[in-house]
């Protein structure tokens, strides 16, 4: 702690807090702090017990003048009033490093009168303020804050001993009930130090004794010591929540508690905050309520206090034998509140429902195996709370009151079905039918208009929820934890908008979760282990509101999880979600992200160069004009950092151009004769002057050129044609004796539709038609799209072009068709030799073809001896392109892969023909 207060290291004014519940050694440890440095400062004051001393007649000018007097020593000066002791400690003080504890301080008026602000003190000074009340030390009015901790059990022993036996340890015979009184302290220093005096020379039999009394009647001076800090507070409502809290809901959410408690009129939240502050509740991690031993045994002792003799005229019952008697002998009256008693199962006990006919103002009922017998009208129809472990009815009966109730928990219960006939709760908030072996269906869930919290776990029997599920307009958790018979959510589950948190595991039938998974906006925990889902679904990801996952073996926050998930996508062992679909000549899988989010994107951006393709539809074109931003900045990152193949000096020049091919689309006859005519001109001057490429033929192809590595155009209308494909080349430079193409990515934005999609260089070559298809289809006329090429690194794109290849429609084909006779075509199969069969008079369009081969190109014929039969070679310039094995070839590639695409699509127009 002394480490905190950094004495040398810093001539600041330093404020150090500490705070925690009484008896935990606050003050002891300021007066051994205070010890120890003081002699570091030009004055000192230890101001101990302010609380007490401010409610004495002149206690707050006390204060003050003895601050005076420990500094500066002076007797003569004489304060008046707190507000010209405040000006005359600041002037006094003002150039003096001092060291100041305040002790128990529990107001902000105490503070401000003898602390009013860090100019007060001179540099170097230190301030200690001991408080049970951590509003005191809120914002800047400390710069740290130390949190009391209670003693450990060997720090425990050591100090009871020292007030027991004087001594370090305990004495042979007192090991035992030693390590008990320590257990029943909770390491609270105050408890251990009392106690220890008070069993000082006592024999073993009266320690005995006075364990078990302190047990039931906490020892008084620990008490009275303890309940200073109930005393301090505020209203009555606050105090109403700590005795509620420590007679009933100790291990309980705090959730639940607050729900519970604000349907008693309570203002629970605000209160169960006021009592954290004071040292009197707790609240761990995991959102449960807590309360140190001796608090709860104080707040029990005051409400006993009320009535020790008469345990009927208590507010609250909670002793076991106290509430035995009382509903045994009927004696109940309306000071009864809240009642709890939870026996064994097996040793369950059975009493009569006129117990209660007096209990009026009953609140909270609390049971655990216990039989009620009677007409359950005499329970109160001021119940809020209703927990009854191992209810034995099959139903809960029509005439108990239910209006008020706020939170209803019938674990281990016998329940078949919940209610007989319809019942309207419109306060019911909390509904936990866990553990119910007999429950075979849900109620009727449109008449809990306000239910938060449906829990429903290990029900072995449910094997259905009622679609009205979907009616929960406020529903904030739904918990389905091991119902095995369960096959299926109700669809309508989907459409809850409020639904934070959904668990599913270990129901094993269920097998799948929809795509409107996605629809539930404000879902934060999905956990879903061990069940018939074996893969995770892609809604899942897509879901803008997920933040903590546990299905099919993954388990985390989102953010850690679903990059993961993407990568096993990604592998071709995995079984893929359905929107995923593999090509055999790819290990990577494309990705499909509907209305995604930059978040989202951002997530997987370090896998994107990875995806075999990836599709993304944005919200709006800002949006659209991000994600590419994202993407493009993923590749690029990647792609620099990679090392290009190089190549000798005698085989490249120092500025090597180079031309690349890329289609994209379905092959039709227009698209063939305008492949050929761009790989006929596709030349690189050797000086760099550039490619020499075909310009427009209106209606058969439009282009659009620009210079860098994208081009952007509006697509226009051609009346009675469509568009069937689409064509990218590229002329790029490379500075540096590099061998490979440089291709790695084309992406293509659509401004109208607000769409991206990136495909892999690799993706492209091994495209069949329909997937082409896929990316033509998407572009129609009157959008705005853009296509980027992404090279890898020491590439430089000079100018890009882009064909727009229309074919006629339909019908004026099958005109064209009609004039064309019979003809049988036959492929040897070999990828490098083509044989052609005539079984006709005409062969004026393979003559055409062979005569087109021609032009620029250098063609080897040979015929086999029939006229009708010939293998044709081609070969042509070294032009590199993209081929159909997904690499780079030659121009005698692509030719004969269009040779071998001219026969299938004529063969498919003679089949259309007839």
């Amino acid at each position: 702690m002394i480490q905190l207060l950094n004495i040398k290291q810093s001539n600041d004014v330093l404020l150090l807090g500490i705070w925690g519940m009484g008896g935990t050694g606050k003050t002891t440890n300021a007066k051994a702090i205070y010890n120890r440095i003081r002699r570091n400062f030009k004055g000192s004051s230890f101001l101990a017990n302010i609380r007490e001393t401010w409610e004495q007649t002149a206690g707050r000018v006390s204060l003050q003048e003895q601050l005076m007097f420990d500094i500066l020593k002076e007797t003569t000066t004489k304060i008046q009033s707190i507000e010209s002791g405040k000006n005359t400690l600041k002037d006094k003080l003002c150039n003096k490093k001092v060291l100041l504890i305040l002790d128990d301080v529990n107001s902000l008026d105490q503070l401000n009168a003898l602390c009013g602000s860090r100019k007060w003190f001179g540099s170097g000074s230190r301030i200690i303020i001991t408080t049970r009340d951590k509003n005191i030390l809120r914002g800047n009015r400390v710069d740290k804050v130390y949190i009391m901790k209670n003693m450990d059990g060997r720090e425990s022993i050591e100090l009871l001993s020292w007030h027991a036996f004087k001594q370090a340890s305990p004495k042979k015979d007192f090991v035992g009930i030693s390590k008990n009184i320590v257990e029943y302290s909770g390491g609270l220093p105050l408890a251990l130090e009392v106690l220890g005096s008070y069993l000082f020379e006592r024999g073993i039999q009266d320690w005995k004794c006075v364990l078990e009394k302190i047990k039931i009647i906490p020892n008084d001076q620990v008490q009275q010591k303890l309940k200073i800090s109930y005393d301090g507070l505020n209203d009555d409502t606050e105090k109403e929540i700590f005795l509620d809290i420590a007679c009933f809901f100790i291990g309980m959410d705090r959730n639940d508690v607050i729900q519970i408690l604000n349907g008693c009129g309570l203002f629970a939240e605000i209160g169960i905050s006021v009592l954290v502050e004071r040292s009197l509740v707790t609240v761990n991690d995991m959102n449960t309520l807590g309360m140190h031993d001796l608090l709860r045994d104080m707040g029990r002792e005051i409400v006993r206090e009320k009535s020790p003799k008469e345990p009927e005229e208590r507010s609250r019952l909670w002793f076991k034998e106290d509430v035995h008697s009382v509903l045994s002998e009927q004696t109940g009256t309306k000071a009864v509140e809240g009642l709890t008693l939870k026996l064994p199962i097996a040793s369950s006990k059975c009493f009569s429902t006129k117990a209660f006919k007096k209990m009026k103002r009953l609140r909270l009922l609390q049971l655990a195996g216990v039989q009620l017998d009677g007409d359950f009208e005499y329970i109160s129809r001021n119940l809020r709370w209703l927990s009854w472990n191992g209810f034995p009815l099959k139903s809960i009966p029509l005439n108990l009151y239910q209006g008020n109730l706020v939170s209803i928990e019938l674990e281990n219960s016998n329940v078949r079905v919940l209610w007989r006939e319809t019942q309207r709760l419109e306060m019911l908030k909390i509904l936990n039918l866990s553990h119910s072996q007999y429950l075979t269906q849900t109620p009727d869930f449109s008449d809990l208009p306000n239910l938060e919290k449906l829990v429903l776990t290990d029900c072995p029997r449910l094997s259905e929820i009622s679609n009205s599920i979907g009616d929960l307009k406020k529903i904030l958790l739904i918990n389905l934890e091991d119902c095995i018979s369960l096959r299926s959510l109700p669809r309508s589950i989907y459409k809850l908008k409020s639904l934070k948190t959904l668990n599913i595991s270990g129901c094993l039938m269920i097998d799948k979760l929809e795509d409107d998974l996605e629809q539930m906006d404000s879902l934060t925990n999905l956990i879903a282990n061990n069940t018939a889902i074996i893969k995770v679904p892609f809604s899942v990801v897509r879901s803008k509101s997920i933040g903590y996952i546990s299905l099919c073996g993954y388990e985390g926050f989102s953010r850690d999880v679903f990059p993961s998930i993407i990568w096993s996508w990604m592998s071709p062992t995995n079984n893929l979600p359905s929107h995923f679909q593999t090509s055999t000549k790819s290990s990577r899988v494309p990705l499909d992200i509907p209305h995604s989010s930059s978040h989202e994107l951002s997530s997987i951006s370090k896998y994107l160069p990875s995806l075999r393709s990836l599709w993304v539809e944005c919200s709006s074109e800002l949006q659209l004009s991000h994600d590419a931003t994202i993407i493009l900045d993923a590749l690029y990152a990647t792609y620099s950092a990679e090392l290009e193949p190089i190549a000798t000096t005698s085989q490249v020049s120092r500025n090597s151009l180079k031309s690349l091919f890329i289609q994209m689309g379905m092959n039709c006859q227009v698209a063939n004769i305008l492949k050929e005519k761009i790989l006929q001109n596709m030349t690189v001057n050797e000086s760099g002057g550039g490619c020499v490429l075909p310009g427009d033929s209106y209606p058969d192809w439009l282009s659009f050129d620009c210079e860098g590595s994208s081009v952007i155009f509006e697509v226009p209308q051609v009346e009675g044609h469509k568009l069937k494909s689409l064509m990218c080349i590229t002329c790029s430079s490379t500075p540096v004796n590099i061998t490979s193409d440089g291709l790695k990515n084309v992406l293509v934005k659509n401004y109208t539709k607000a769409t991206i999609q990136l495909y892999k260089k690799e993706t492209l070559a091994s495209f069949e038609d329909e997937e082409g298809q896929r990316v033509v289809s998407s572009i129609e006329p009157g959008n705005k799209v853009e296509i980027i090429v992404v090279f890898g690194n020491g590439f430089f794109v000079k100018k890009t072009t882009v064909y727009l290849i229309y074919d006629e429609l339909i019908g004026e084909k099958m005109e064209q068709c009609e004039v064309l006779e019979e003809n049988a075509i036959f492929s040897d199969g070999d990828e490098n030799e083509c044989s052609v069969r005539r079984c006709s008079t005409q062969v004026e369009l393979m003559d055409e073809e062979m005569e087109k081969c021609q032009h620029g190109v250098k063609n080897d014929v040979v015929f086999s001896g029939d006229d009708k039969e010939g293998i044709v070679r081609i070969s042509s310039p070294q032009v590199e392109l993209v081929d159909e094995n997904g690499g780079t070839d030659s121009c005698c590639g692509l030719i004969k892969y269009s040779f071998r695409q001219w026969i299938t699509d004529f063969m498919c127009r003679l089949v259309e023909c007839r």
